[in-house]
């Protein structure tokens, strides 16, 4: 084994394998690119070897540990971050393990370091009357406001994150029965996803105003700006704080629509496998937050338990009636 054997299998494993093999998309390639940036700087910064210089053999589990320590103490991160960090670690020594079977047992140590454990917040998410407002509130006698509905309830009604939003084209819209968006997901992985007969009216409309049903139009963006580019990440949340502002439903962002979509889903007592798979979801563990959080269904839970009450109530005695007490107190007269 070289001693400085890092940057081929580092190159391989992000042209080769996260891109070839593996599919994933673009952000999730940054993300894990930002990570590595990070952690050479760290390695150079800490230990005095530079990048050109690494070996795998340098990354020992007690070295992964001190970044990981580094990521929080050292730069502010949160443990979500700290945890996103370790997940790309994960995934380039799970390659390495794959590649070079001298690196298979610290490959296995470096896997064996666990994500941090976070407090489990409460999901935030609108009630279906604020969502009813909000989807109410663009202007429908004007294109745009006619434009901002249709993207506000597609993003609600299919549960989709905001750049599988961004990324619909024309294409993945089907508007015959039954209707239905193909969403592509995490690691380009595609799923679609039902509309409700409201919301395809409401995008049929959209598609022909625009004229979009047009062949030469199927490949375009479904939302597009001034320019004719798709919308991006940062336009689309831009377009749901003009409405979500003026009704009072302060720090919106597109994911409350998505995690909203999920609770009522949940509320209505849909089953978390369905939810799991319509919202793309590759682990159950992740659909039952909603359950979890959800005031509703623990409502009606207890509601279903009255009258089957194994307690028993507490019952005031009359003090009249104990023989005992009464003697004795008799007793006190004499």
């Amino acid at each position: 084994m070289k001693k400085n054997d890092f940057a081929q299998y580092i190159t391989d494993y992000f042209t080769q394998y996260l891109a070839g093999t593996r599919n994933l998309s673009t952000n999730t390639i940054a993300s894990y690119r930002d990570a590595f940036i990070i952690l050479l700087k760290f390695m150079n910064n800490t230990y005095s070897i530079k990048p050109e210089k690494l070996g795998i053999l340098d990354f020992s589990p007690d070295r992964i540990k001190e970044f990981l320590n580094y990521l929080e103490a050292g730069l502010g991160n949160s443990i979500s971050t700290r945890n996103q960090r370790l997940i790309a670690i994960h995934s380039f020594f799970r390659y390495i393990g794959t590649q070079n079977p001298e690196y298979m047992f610290l490959s296995q140590q470096i896997l064996s370091i666990p994500e941090k454990k976070k407090e489990q917040k409460l999901v935030r998410h609108f009630e279906t009357s604020q969502i009813k407002e909000l989807l109410a509130a663009p202007d429908t006698h004007t294109s745009r406001g006619r434009r901002d509905q249709a993207l506000l309830c597609l993003l609600y009604d299919s549960g989709c994150r905001v750049q599988e939003l961004a990324d619909i084209k024309v294409c993945d819209i089907r508007l015959t029965v039954p209707a239905q968006v193909t969403v592509t997901g995490k690691g380009r992985k595609t799923r679609a996803v039902p509309l409700t007969s409201e919301t395809k009216e409401i995008i049929a409309s959209y598609i022909k105003e625009n004229h979009l049903e047009q062949a030469a139009k199927q490949d375009t963006p479904l939302f597009y700006n001034c320019h004719g580019d798709k919308l991006t990440r940062q336009g689309i949340t831009y377009i749901l704080k003009k409405y979500t502002e003026p009704i009072g439903l302060a720090d919106a962002s597109p994911h409350i629509l998505r995690h909203s979509k999920a609770m009522h889903m949940t509320e209505a007592d849909i089953n978390p496998i369905y939810i799991r798979d319509f919202l793309g979801h590759t682990d159950l563990k992740v659909t039952q937050i909603y359950s979890k959080t959800s005031v509703e269904m623990k409502r009606r839970a207890l509601d279903k338990l009255k009258g089957t009450d194994v307690i028993p109530k507490e019952t005031k005695k009359d003090w009249r009636n104990d023989k005992k007490l009464m003697d004795w107190l008799n007793s006190l007269g004499h």
